[in-house]
């Protein structure tokens, strides 16, 4: 199935400005709840799972090194989750202007180009880049999204559908 890879380049673009937007609505919860920055970043929806900060660090690595990778241009470092405030606040700047600088042309015919990736102990499959992209990268960049929405949501923040979309439509 050939795709335009470029239209899924802009959904991790866009996927950026809602965390940026989600960090916000966060930073006004935490704020009338008397709590630390760094205590909302430690927030979680069950103790055994990753917190926040995990969470907001994944959606800009995911938003930024899979267009990279399938692109075939170097791979920006790994945002860590042990970032404060304003650390996640640069790399999402960063990664916007990244993510803005690719053009279609970097895409055309890279659907089908073999990619392998070491996803854990194990494995390391190959796959073609547009399916990396679309499926592998894309479920994740949202699964994250989704899960910093639910523990933003989990602990008061006031948050709706529309706060998904802070780039518009």
């Amino acid at each position: 199935m050939t795709v335009n890879l470029f239209s899924i380049v802009d959904l991790h673009r866009r996927a950026l400005a809602t965390i940026d937007h989600l960090l916000t609505r966060g930073l006004e919860r935490a704020a009338a709840l008397g709590v630390t920055e760094g205590q909302m970043l430690d927030w979680r929806l069950v103790e055994d799972m990753r917190p926040l900060g995990f969470q907001i660090g994944v959606v800009i690595n995911f938003a930024q090194q899979w267009p990279a990778r399938v692109a075939g241009l170097p791979v920006p470092a790994d945002v860590t989750a042990d970032l404060d405030v304003a650390g996640f606040r640069a790399a999402i700047a960063k990664a916007t202007t990244f993510a803005g600088a690719l053009t279609p042309d970097q895409f055309e015919d890279r659907d089908t180009v073999p990619l392998t990736y070491r996803i854990g102990e194990g494995m390391e499959p190959t796959l073609p880049s547009g399916r990396w992209l679309t499926v592998f990268s894309t479920t994740n960049l949202y699964f994250h999204l989704t899960t910093a929405y639910a523990i933003l949501r989990a602990n008061g923040a006031a948050l709706g559908k529309v706060d998904f979309f802070p780039a518009g439509l």
